[in-house]
């Protein structure tokens, strides 16, 4: 039998949204994969002194409830099961030790790829995974990084111009967000009263 290809694609998801889902999606079709872990991030480094993040657990139900019913998507705790900051290193090496035969590839979008050096036990991560970048019309180059385990594989998508920082803007103004977020998640987003304005 092949090896398993699994997809990580980590993220605050705070919420997620619709670009997220097409980057999964195109990702699991573009580079063959037979899943995609949408890991959710327990406390994100890269957000440390910035803006109030909402709670992991409404974020990953979120997450949950979105990709129940997508084929080859799935949502993980990893992180916040393992607690603290989340980092991709740790996650990929957690993966491996569970499933040392399937190959393990990192979902990206093309914009962070000239910040990848920036990443906690980078040569870590190479050694044990594959690089998917996910380009998005407009997008330069950037792709001649090598030494991934698994190499590197350029997915085309669509250009989605979605963002979590004005979709929780629209929120909390009580303006739509139909068409930016997946029907679940904004139903689950109202039950909660999450990203809920003042009064």
């Amino acid at each position: 039998m092949a090896p398993r290809r699994i997809g990580v694609l980590g993220g605050t998801f705070d919420p997620v949204h619709n670009a997220h889902l097409v980057a999964a999606v195109d990702a699991r079709h573009g580079a063959r994969l037979d899943t995609v872990l949408l890991v959710v991030a327990n406390v994100p480094w890269q957000k440390a002194g910035g803006r109030a993040v909402t709670p992991a657990e409404d974020r990953f139900a979120l997450v949950e409830a979105v990709v129940a019913d997508v084929e080859g998507l799935e949502a993980s705790r990893l992180e916040i099961d393992r607690g603290g900051e989340s980092y991709t290193a740790d996650t990929i090496e957690e993966l491996d030790a569970a499933e040392p035969d399937a190959e393990l590839f990192v979902i990206v979008g093309a914009d962070i790829i000239g910040r990848l050096d920036t990443w906690k036990r980078i040569d870590d991560l190479r050694r044990r995974a594959g690089l998917i970048v996910v380009n998005r019309p407009g997008i330069i180059g950037g792709f001649s990084d090598e030494g991934w385990a698994h190499g590197i594989q350029i997915v085309d998508i669509p250009g989605l111009a979605i963002s979590g920082t004005d979709i929780r803007s629209r929120l909390v103004a009580g303006r739509p967000v139909d068409g930016l977020v997946p029907p679940a998640a904004l139903r689950l987003i109202r039950d909660r009263g999450l990203y809920a304005g003042p009064g």
